[in-house]
């Protein structure tokens, strides 16, 4: 038996103990302080007291209700919008469009998007700097609570043009799985619309296939950390920013409070997703009842049309929110109502970047590793999946999709108690593997699809002419999966370059990235310095995709089969 075979035995279980593990250990460790038994802090006895402070925290309710609100607002808008456009656009030349325009947008991490959409829409922002005075009259900013309001409407608005590209491209995914081509033309040649089409025939199958992605959606937008922190309420903040703050606390005794906070945290997201399988039902009753009423919705173009408009300004407020941020990183003198600065400067940058040389070494080399162990374990997982013939179950996709849905900062917490007990807190290595519980799950669903719809006959013919197992995959299969390898560790480090609580919680404060560094200024109110940091967020993400895009090319140059 190969050494590769070994590995590929060994791969499975290990990857479930890194997908688990720290799941499981970050539950108990911020479920036994919920209950008082913390014995580093004084609590050696079992008590409910910390779960009655938190109730008599004041506002901690709305600040619940409104973590569940933005939830299933922000799923239900994004997936909506998602949906009409599939349905209207499916197999036009404007889909294809949309799909090359899209696609790069996965790539931007939430708190840049979040930055890119404040500067936007802000008093003194790019839009109404565009649209004063000679519309508004106005030569001072207008006194209006825009970012931060109390309803959290640029939160949610910021998390759906970023929630919208995952959604569209899970979507893309699975289209393939379904009779797409078929279903949508046997729908049209009964008279129905193309709305009416897809959503009577084609949503029911295709929902089950994105459903986990939309739990996780659900799950990251009731309990996200560095969105809320930029665009969302302050006063009450949302229950996640009410914990990070808890955490932080001086007062070790406020510990207590934030364990029983995050096992709160566990059951508003719980309740979220409640509410969401309650919204299922309801949508599929009012699917069934228009079908059965005969309603073929033919005139569709109106609904057609918002949500290409949606599409489009959620693509167009990300990549106006990017080029905003490099703007402002190079701006001099820029008062407002001016739509450009006075003039231009590298002040900033130049200013920045010895401060940012320690953080971005840091987000470079835990992303750098976090993807390359991700990657290793998932080409094992799927090699040992086409020896076995197993784990193309939905239970293992599940386990796949765990760490997604479990709320980061209900398990976070418990970790760097764990990190703290063990005396690992603020290592490199500790802060690699919480980096590798979100990293390897992406990079297993992006690989995952083009690994199994390779052609084996390649592998038949390798092993007719007498190579091993570990030869064919070296020499035959790797070189032809290049792309989709490369695309596979672009979208992991992507995410690893993104984590903003695993690494404020592991790295304890000692070890930050361009991503902490960027959201802890937000609260300075420094644009520039703020442009420098987002936009770098930005173009990392961005540098590894172009590394994904043009290195086949480069490496397979004198193999066209292999270039594309």
């Amino acid at each position: 038996m190969t050494g590769g075979v070994r590995l590929a035995r060994l791969a499975p279980p290990l990857t479930l103990a890194i997908l688990l593990g720290p799941l499981a250990f970050g539950l108990a460790g911020t479920m036994l302080p919920a209950l008082g038994y913390l014995p580093e802090l004084g609590g050696e006895t079992f008590t409910t007291a910390h779960f009655s402070a938190l109730a008599s925290v004041p506002g901690i309710f709305r600040s619940s209700v409104l973590s569940i609100l933005i939830g299933l607002v922000t799923t239900l808008v994004a997936l909506g919008a998602v949906a009409a456009f599939v349905a209207s656009d499916l197999g036009t030349s404007g889909f294809a469009r949309m799909r090359r325009m899209i696609s790069p947008l996965l790539s931007v991490p939430h708190a840049a998007a979040a930055f890119g959409l404040a500067f936007l829409i802000a008093p003194s922002g790019m839009l109404m700097r565009l649209v004063s005075p000679w519309l508004t009259g106005l030569d001072q900013p207008p006194d209006l609570l825009i970012l931060n309001d109390p309803m959290a409407l640029s939160m949610i608005a910021g998390l759906i043009v970023k929630e919208i590209p995952f959604l569209f491209l899970v979507t893309l995914a699975a289209l393939p799985q379904t009779r797409h081509v078929e279903t949508m033309r046997l729908g049209r040649s009964l008279g129905y619309g193309r709305i009416a089409s897809f959503t009577f025939l084609l949503w029911p199958p295709l929902y089950r296939q994105v459903r986990l992605a939309v739990f996780a959606v659900v799950a990251y937008a009731s309990s996200v950390v560095d969105v809320a922190l930029i665009l969302g309420p302050h006063l009450p903040p949302t229950l996640p920013v009410r914990l990070i703050d808890w955490m932080n606390d001086p007062d070790l005794e406020t510990r207590f409070l934030a364990s029983a906070g995050a096992v709160l945290q566990l059951g508003v997201t719980l309740t979220a997703l409640i509410a969401w399988v309650g919204i299922e039902r309801l949508g599929a009753l009012l699917i069934c009842s228009s079908r059965q009423r005969g309603h073929r919705w033919q005139r569709d173009m109106a609904l057609r049309a918002a949500a290409r408009t949606v599409m489009i300004a959620s693509a167009g407020i990300v990549f106006g929110g990017i080029a905003v941020l490099a703007l402002w990183s190079v701006s001099g003198l820029w008062q407002f109502p001016d739509a450009l600065p006075a003039n231009f400067s590298l002040r900033s940058w130049m200013q920045a970047l010895p401060r940012m040389s320690g953080p971005l070494a840091t987000t470079l080399s835990v992303a750098g590793l976090s993807t390359l162990i991700a990657l290793v374990l998932t080409i094992l997982c799927l090699e040992r999946e086409y020896e076995t013939g197993r784990g193309r179950g939905g239970g293992a996709l599940l386990l796949i999709y765990l760490p997604l849905i479990v709320p980061q900062i209900s398990f976070m917490f418990g970790l760097q108690v764990l990190s703290i007990w063990l005396g690992v807190d603020a290592s490199f290595s500790a802060l690699v593997l919480a980096h590798l519980v979100f990293v390897l799950p992406y990079v297993f669903l992006s690989l995952s699809d083009p690994w199994r719809a390779h052609d084996r006959r390649h592998d038949l013919i390798a092993a007719g002419l007498g190579m091993s197992r570990t030869r064919t995959l070296v020499r035959i299969r790797l070189p032809m999966l290049t792309r989709a390898i490369l695309t596979a560790a672009a979208v992991g480090f992507s995410v690893s370059v993104g984590q903003y609580l695993p690494t404020v919680l592991i790295g304890a404060g000692r070890l930050t990235t361009v991503t902490t560094e960027a959201v802890a200024l937000a609260a300075g109110g420094n644009r520039r310095v703020i442009g420098v940091y987002a936009f770098m967020q930005t173009v990392l993400p961005f540098l590894a995709f172009s590394i994904a895009t043009g290195l086949p090319g480069l490496l397979f140059r004198n193999r066209r089969g292999l270039r594309v």
